[in-house]
């Protein structure tokens, strides 16, 4: 390998490295993390556990407790508002200005249990409305002006296992198709159903497009498809949701991507938004996508391993695998070098200056120097599962 900014450092060196950096050192961002038990929040010596009642989007998080919908900044610990929303409620999306939360009955999950209705509340400053839908519906994203919520309706609701992305317009309460990328609606017929296995999401900087991934989709037909009657044949492919016109459209990847583990794949997006990245590590496979053109613009082959995925866009590409993050120049498609954590990677991020860079593990989080990779704190989060954001 050849050595750049970063530091290589061999495998297993973590263990002479750590003694140097103690245990008690505060966390120097706020840390949004996920864990067994629910949402958690990290910050200089302060830590909130929310449990499973909360959601965190934008610069808030949004929880409920005794009945009210607390709306918080978990920077200062400062709540902004408070409405009585009644019992039983889960915060499930919040708007990309933080000022709109959409609330469910149930939590969320991979695949929901069958119902025959689903009720949701919308809250808006002040404001909240109750929709009761039929069928199993799920909240995904709010529109740009949060005059709509995009939903995965679930289909069949007696055994939900694949769903179509729809939009509820909130002023009428009626459900609609999307529109494709000419801005055309979808004809009756033409919607796409997915099964969203290995579904991971990230937003564009200016939080106007919603880009998922999708892996091992059986069966599936992209809407242009089957406007156009003809097969669709793909294994893996990124979902584009423009938050601001309200269209969508398939961004199909290249095989082998979708043919390994769910978890080997994982998505990250440029500062500047005009690149996606997509890693499969089973086949040792990252595609670079444009996202003006939405467009494949290179594929290329690294090394090949086996475990749960991260991607991260830093000073350079980051990605996490098994106790190991492997730092690649984007320029020349070469890898820079390999720093070692205490365990399994769960989740990376990057602090808002770009000086540290977070990974989760085993019960616990660390933060590395993004340019040499030396390991700078730790703290312990028991039942981790994922870092959510950094802040």
């Amino acid at each position: 390998m050849a050595a750049g900014s970063a530091a290589v450092v061999g495998r297993g060196a973590f263990a002479d490295r750590s003694t140097q950096v103690s245990a008690a050192v505060d966390v120097p961002d706020v840390v949004v993390a996920g864990t067994a038990a629910g949402l958690t929040v990290l910050g200089g010596t302060r830590r909130r556990a929310f449990g499973r009642a909360a959601v965190a989007g934008g610069q808030d998080v949004y929880v409920v407790t005794g009945g009210s919908l607390m709306r918080l900044d978990p920077a200062n610990w400062v709540t902004a508002r408070s409405i009585a929303v009644g019992d039983g409620w889960i915060p499930r999306v919040v708007s990309g200005d933080g000022g709109s939360c959409a609330l469910g009955r149930t939590p969320a999950s991979v695949r929901p249990a069958a119902r025959t209705s689903s009720p949701l509340l919308v809250t808006t400053q002040e404001r909240q409305r109750r929709y009761d839908l039929g069928g199993v519906v799920e909240p995904d994203a709010f529109t740009s002006d949060g005059a709509g919520l995009f939903v995965l309706e679930w289909m069949p609701a007696s055994a939900p296992d694949h769903y179509r992305v729809r939009l509820l317009d909130l002023p009428t309460g009626v459900l609609q198709p999307l529109l494709t990328r000419a801005k055309l609606p979808v004809p009756a017929g033409a919607e796409e159903e997915m099964r969203g296995e290995g579904r991971q999401a990230v937003l564009s900087p200016g939080r106007e497009i919603l880009y998922t991934l999708y892996t091992h989709q059986p069966g599936h037909q992209h809407t242009r498809d089957l406007i156009a009657g003809r097969p669709s044949h793909v294994h893996a492919f990124v979902h584009v949701l423009h938050l601001t016109e309200r269209w969508a459209y398939c961004l199909d990847l290249p095989r082998p991507f979708g043919e390994g583990p769910a978890e080997g794949h994982a998505i990250a997006i440029s500062p500047d938004g005009r690149c996606l990245a997509v890693i499969d590590a089973d086949s040792g496979s990252l595609a670079y996508a444009d996202t003006e053109a939405l467009t494949i613009s290179r594929v290329v082959q690294l090394f090949r391993v086996s475990g749960a995925a991260s991607l991260l866009f830093g000073p350079d590409l980051l990605f996490g695998v098994g106790a190991e993050v492997t730092v690649l120049d984007t320029a020349t498609d070469k890898v820079k070098g390999t720093w070692p954590v205490p365990s399994a990677v769960r989740g990376l991020g990057l602090s808002p200056d770009a000086s540290r860079v977070y990974a989760g593990g085993d019960g616990e989080i660390v933060w590395l120097d993004a340019r040499s990779g030396a390991l700078r704190g730790r703290a312990e989060v028991p039942g981790l599962t994922a870092v959510h954001q950094v802040r």
